[in-house]
């Protein structure tokens, strides 16, 4: 396949995905991250192979360049999910020290549970 057709694959890929993930409501957003997530990892795994079975310098630079991006992707997916999860995590109520009850406070940032 020439350049010129890999180059229009490229374009109507990037506008379809466009199109699909910008239709994608936000309570569908954060188990649709997790499986993104599931495959990243599978791509992370690929480029740790491809990287031990390299014979030519380039082609094991260019390895581990995939490894070193596919990492950051992974690790930035569930860093985003994470922060999507705590944003649906409720409010938890607490006594203050007068004893009248009803005051609502934010759950402190981190994992608590």
């Amino acid at each position: 396949m020439d350049g010129i057709g890999l180059l229009t694959i490229t374009v109507l890929a990037v506008f379809v995905g466009f199109e699909v993930v910008s239709k994608v409501s936000s309570t569908l957003h954060t188990p649709l991250m997790s499986g993104a997530n599931a495959i990243h990892g599978i791509i992370l795994v690929g480029a740790i192979i491809v990287a031990g079975q390299a014979s030519d310098p380039w082609v094991l630079a260019v390895a581990l360049l995939a490894v070193v991006l596919a990492t950051a992707n992974l690790v930035g997916g569930f860093v985003v999910t994470d922060r999507m999860l705590e944003m649906f995590r409720g409010r938890k109520r607490v006594t203050p020290p007068d004893g009248k009850p009803g005051a609502i406070e934010a759950e402190p940032k981190g994992r608590t549970r």
